[in-house]
């Protein structure tokens, strides 16, 4: 075996889409330390002169043909934009290392999912952004964390260059490919801004509190030129753009008090062969000082061997000024947002087109299932858990997580007329659509929130959740909130109108609704002959809610409660089920930061619970927040909890709490000592 220069073994890479890119990091692994190219993967492995682009390796046919290489240790992607999150995620699978180009995925929630991925595995994975680990950027981060130009007040950057002409079949114009500026160079001058905010703070980066864009969406739909205006925490503003068809001087500027710095071209640094690069320090009084990094060696094989090197460390990250897990995921959610400003979502990210999972593949359930059971008239046994996702800004942000939940044999969703303007409804309505699973899931609608709580908006509502959802009815049904002004009657009569028009095809019942007031529509639909309520959607919880979380909100976690629900035995839909961080390290006796966490649980009664939680997960080897979720199914009466994790890995391990069987005993403990 071929030894290194460091006398291990070189780390041996694989490259999948061998184009422009894949040749630049062909020559920085001629010229680093630590890595030797094995083979590449080809989609088009008989195409003339590839062999010579690759000399001495080997040509797969096909990108899994080259994640099945046992002779592969690590991964480079370089193909288009929209390909990365599948092809890391399968290496991950593969257990191989990667190193992907930029951006990482098209979102920060695709960027979520491959580290996710990998954080199982076990494996390395980063985005390649070439300068970030050449000396030339420390080098400038130490600059300016010294104080050399006194306190950073702005920073202007720029990547743009011009295109010979509009090309819609060029990756850079191509709307199917993900192309315009944003992702492909906007993202340079993005993680560079973040850098210095951050070392203007003694931190490895610093994430924008504001993000304000603007773009000319071309011919194509991708963005031709753009700009944005980041907001820092430490009071720093950053005037970022980038462009593909008009070119800009791709300078970068660092304000401070006493003086400023320039860069020209920083993601060159020295240079793609090596160098000198420079970095111009400009005083008040127009005297400038030179600063010189001299640094022959190849730009890219920075990046193969700060990659191979935290590979041989058994690291699965880069160390700052690298790109770190939390650095990238920062870097896309500022991205995220510049897009959102402008509009920009791209074809291949709709419903009508986006119709596989993230890795690629038809929807399918898994080998692992959620556990279901069957609830008093649902037409079909549930997922003992439901999925709330009010959070997710689009649908392809939403249907990694969709998509997770349906895989794992999860079943039924959770949404509401209000939900972000009816976001929610519209995305699981595209999803269901999209995927064909709207006969085997069960929806959950909700409607007339506050302030409009009457008898006439359920239908109106109703109808415009039905529209957005894509469907001709909900299967379980609430009212939001509850009005004491109007008669119960009045809303039981409304609700039963829908069951019997078919647009409600389950049972309904109430969202914040009080013991009496259910016992008066129950008593009321009973004595009349009409659906009487059947399903409860409050707050319970093993941590007592002492103060409502919002306006008008009802728990039904106290003894009195629970011993009606033990009689009644009707299902509570419960919401904020494992307490909102309370059973996390977000919470504690002295931690006071979280005011909404303090005002709804903080009391003595509840710490003890969560000191028992503590002391029980450390026994069953499990976390307290698993042990709170447990607590909540183990109920003599049916509890469904409503879930609402953001990323894969919330959503599994919320999920690996259901195996927990807590017996009565266990149960009686948590709740009383």
């Amino acid at each position: 075996m071929t030894i290194s220069a460091d006398n291990q073994p070189p780390v041996r890479w694989g490259i999948i889409g061998p184009g422009g890119i894949a040749k630049a990091f062909r020559d920085g692994l001629t010229h680093s330390k630590t890595g030797k190219l094995v083979a590449i993967g080809s989609r088009n492995p008989s195409k003339p002169g590839l062999g010579d682009d690759f000399p001495g390796a080997r040509i797969h046919d096909g990108y899994q043909a080259l994640l099945d290489d046992p002779e592969i240790d690590a991964v480079y992607i370089a193909t288009p934009h929209p390909g990365h999150a599948e092809w890391a995620i399968k290496a991950a699978e593969a257990g191989k290392h990667v190193l992907v180009e930029k951006p990482l995925g098209l979102t920060a929630y695709e960027a979520e999912a491959i580290f996710h991925a990998h954080k199982k595995a076990g494996t390395f994975a980063a985005e390649a952004f070439m300068y970030r680990v050449h000396p030339q950027t420390k080098r400038l981060y130490d600059l300016v964390a010294s104080g050399m130009i006194g306190e950073i007040r702005a920073i202007k950057s720029s990547f743009g260059f011009a295109m010979p002409k509009f090309d819609p079949d060029h990756r850079l114009y191509a709307n199917d490919l993900a192309g315009g500026g944003i992702l492909d160079v906007g993202c340079y001058p993005v993680s560079m801004t973040r850098l210095i905010a951050g070392a203007a703070s003694g931190k490895p980066f610093l994430d924008p509190v504001q993000v304000q864009g603007s773009a000319h969406l071309g011919k194509s739909g991708v963005d031709e030129w753009a700009a944005a205006i980041l907001t820092f925490p430490n009071d720093i503003i950053a005037e970022v753009s980038c462009s593909v068809s008009v070119a800009q001087d791709n300078v970068l500027r660092i304000l401070g008090t006493k003086g400023r710095i320039e860069v020209s071209d920083f993601w060159f640094a020295t240079g793609k062969e090596g160098g000198t690069g420079t970095i111009r320090i400009i005083r008040p009084d127009a005297s400038v000082e030179v600063v010189e990094v001299v640094e022959p060696s190849w730009l890219y094989s920075f990046e193969v061997d700060a990659a191979g090197e935290a590979i041989r460390a058994g690291q699965q990250q880069l160390a700052s000024p690298g790109m770190s897990w939390a650095d990238t995921l920062g870097n896309l959610r500022t991205l995220d947002k510049w897009r959102g400003a402008v509009g920009l979502v791209f074809d291949i990210e709709k419903a009508s087109r986006k119709t596989t999972t993230i890795k690629g593949a038809k929807l399918s359930r898994g080998a692992k299932s959620i556990p279901k059971r069957q609830l008093a008239g649902v037409s079909q046994p549930t997922s003992v858990a439901a999925l709330g996702f009010e959070f997710f800004p689009d649908f392809a942000s939403a249907s990694v997580l969709l998509d997770a939940f349906h895989e794992a044999g999860g079943n039924l969703f959770d949404t509401a007329y209000i939900y972000a303007g009816g976001k929610t409804e519209k995305i699981l309505g595209d999803w269901l659509t999209s995927r064909g699973v709207r006969n085997e899931s069960v929806v959950i609608g909700k409607g007339a929130h506050s302030p409009l709580v009457y008898p006439d908006v359920i239908a109106k509502q109703l109808t415009e959740t039905l529209d957005r959802l894509q469907t001709d009815h909900v299967d379980i049904y609430f009212m939001h909130r509850d009005n004491l002004d109007v008669p119960v009657s009045e809303f039981v009569d409304a609700m039963d109108a829908e069951v019997k028009a078919g647009r409600i095809r389950g049972p309904f019942g109430g969202s914040n609704w009080t013991r009496e007031r259910m016992d008066a529509a129950i008593a009321y639909a009973e004595k009349t002959g009409k659906q009487k309520p059947g399903a409860l959607s409050n707050n319970f919880s093993l941590a007592e809610m002492l103060d409502p979380i919002w306006a008008g909100c009802v728990a039904a976690s106290d003894d009195e409660w629970k011993a009606w629900l033990t009689q009644r035995q009707i299902p509570n839909f419960a919401w904020s089920s494992q307490g909102r961080g309370f059973f996390t390290d977000r919470a504690g006796r002295d931690k006071r930061d979280d005011e909404e966490i303090v005002r709804v649980w903080y009391s003595e009664k509840n710490f003890e619970r969560r000191d028992r939680a503590i002391e029980l997960a450390k026994q069953l080897g499990r976390e307290p927040i698993h042990i709170a979720l447990a607590y909540v199914l183990a109920q003599p009466f049916p509890v469904v909890p409503l879930i609402g994790p953001r990323t894969l890995a919330e959503l599994e391990d919320s999920l690996s709490a259901l195996d927990i069987q807590l017996t009565p005993e266990q149960v009686s403990w948590l709740d009383r000592g």
